[in-house]
């Protein structure tokens, strides 16, 4: 297969996919229960006058998929002028527009409360992520390097511990930590600091971002380290490097030019889909340090039924987790060939 028709065929492969989440996306909120109209106000006493308008005021008085599931006159009149007056298609023909809909509890476009939510997460996971795996490759690359030794033992034993420590427990001790030390243990910037200069400003968002950075940073390492590390193993037992050896080429050469290339298949995997789930953030570490990212959105989200957030939310992941792994397939195709040929 060539890799015109490769790059063709996983991008067709991809648009079908979000086709499929986009139909997931709308159903898979309805069926949770609740009345959206009621749990966005929380008030007992609300008339039922009242509910019915938020309910007309957002559609939620409109069949979700089917005119003909209410037994509404008035309803099915207006099905027979607009077949097509339902939750379902109004939501199919709002994303064409680029409309995610309106929040039920901000009274706000859904699009406004998601990108201000975005890119602090982004800002946040982005800098823990770039850190984890520039520091975990490193360390997997050199522990490889020295295997069986005590290096590679100690790279081993460190790897294994961050991996398998809780998020939100690594988070609770780096919060404790950082209050007996000075540092910012909540939030995003310190009250009042908005109308400071703007080097200010920024020094002030960066103290705030240290603690959970150093979090996240932690965490991610270890896996990219193990991984990182076994994989150049593999590598450094095949035939070719063997014969590397015996040309005379250093062992920097060997790992320049032979081993990290074919080494770094597995870590482009992991990458490209820790990378689409960046865009969910990290929610255990938002909440601990109390971030106002995209996480912390998703969960207020949940308990109030706002299905036009939820639904903007998750489709926001899924594409990017599918974009993630479109990336990671066509990178694969450059480091090795033989991908796109079979």
């Amino acid at each position: 297969m060539s890799r015109y028709r490769f790059l063709l065929k996983k991008i067709a492969w991809s648009v079908f996919t979000i086709f499929f989440v986009l139909i997931l996306n709308f159903f898979l909120f309805r069926v949770l229960p609740g009345d959206p109209a009621r749990a966005g106000v929380k008030d007992p006493r609300m008339k039922k006058e009242a509910v019915e308008a938020i309910r007309v005021r957002f559609g939620l008085d409109k069949p979700v998929i089917n005119c003909f599931q209410s037994l509404n006159p008035i309803e099915l009149g207006d099905c027979a002028v607009n077949p097509f007056d339902t939750q379902f298609f109004i939501y199919l023909r709002n994303l064409t527009r680029g409309e995610f809909g309106i929040s039920f509890h901000t009274n706000r476009p859904v699009s406004d409360v998601l990108l201000e939510r975005l890119w602090n997460t982004i800002l946040l996971i982005g800098a823990g992520q770039i850190l984890s795996i520039i520091v975990g490759i490193a360390f997997g690359v050199f522990a490889a390097w020295k295997a069986r030794t005590t290096i590679d033992y100690s790279a081993l034993i460190t790897g294994l511990v961050a991996w398998s420590l809780p998020t939100f427990w690594l988070g609770i001790i780096l919060l404790f930590w950082g209050s007996n030390n000075g540092f910012p243990i909540g939030g995003k910037a310190t009250p009042g600091t908005s109308s400071y200069p703007f080097l200010y400003q920024a020094g002030d968002v960066f103290k705030h971002m240290l603690l959970p950075t150093l979090t996240y940073t932690i965490v991610f390492m270890g896996e990219y380290m193990l991984v990182m590390r076994s994989s150049l193993l593999d590598v450094l037992a095949e035939d070719y490097i063997l014969t590397a050896k015996a040309k005379g080429l250093s062992t920097f050469q060997i790992l320049k030019d032979h081993a990290l290339k074919n080494a770094m298949l597995p870590i482009v995997t992991i990458i490209a889909i820790n990378l689409g789930f960046t865009v969910a953030g990290a929610i255990q570490i938002e909440a601990v340090f109390s971030w106002p990212g995209l996480g912390g959105a998703i969960f207020e989200a949940v308990n109030r039924r706002d299905y036009p957030v939820l639904q903007g939310a998750f489709l926001l992941i899924a594409v990017s987790v599918i974009i993630a792994n479109l990336i990671a397939d066509l990178t694969y195709s450059y480091l090795d060939p033989r991908v796109h040929s079979e």
